[in-house]
């Protein structure tokens, strides 16, 4: 038998928390945006179309390495308050590299740390 690698993500547009599951201490990865508020800053001073496009070009490379992470799990919970886990799924959906990968997604409210790696355990501790 073989054993399922999963992972929990919680994310928004400008940050993701990765919580692999497992019976050790859970350790938490985070990978961010680029697009922050000094990037949002420069970007509108040059133009609303500027900064759209640029948002758009650092959104699209922030989920590609989200992605390239979520490859190597078989069974993904990502959750958070903001539908940056939604936009995820949308790209993920029609690539065929992602078919065998069981997803799951939960809105939550706010939680600390702590609370995020409870959330994962206990979710995957019921499946």
């Amino acid at each position: 038998m073989t054993n399922t690698k999963k992972v929990g993500i919680c994310m928004d547009h400008s940050f993701a928390r990765i919580m692999e599951f497992s019976t050790l201490p859970m350790e938490t990865k985070t990978i961010n945006s680029k697009f922050t508020q000094h990037e949002k800053d420069i970007s509108l001073a040059k133009g609303e179309s500027h900064l759209n496009t640029k948002e758009q070009h650092h959104q699209a490379e922030y989920y590609k390495e989200l992605s390239e992470v979520i490859r190597n799990y078989d069974e993904v919970l990502l959750f958070g308050q903001t539908d940056a886990k939604l936009e995820l799924m949308n790209i993920l959906k029609p690539n065929h590299l992602f078919e065998k990968i069981n997803f799951e997604v939960v809105s939550t409210d706010k939680m600390t740390e702590n609370e995020q790696q409870f959330f994962v355990r206990e979710h995957f501790l019921k499946t």
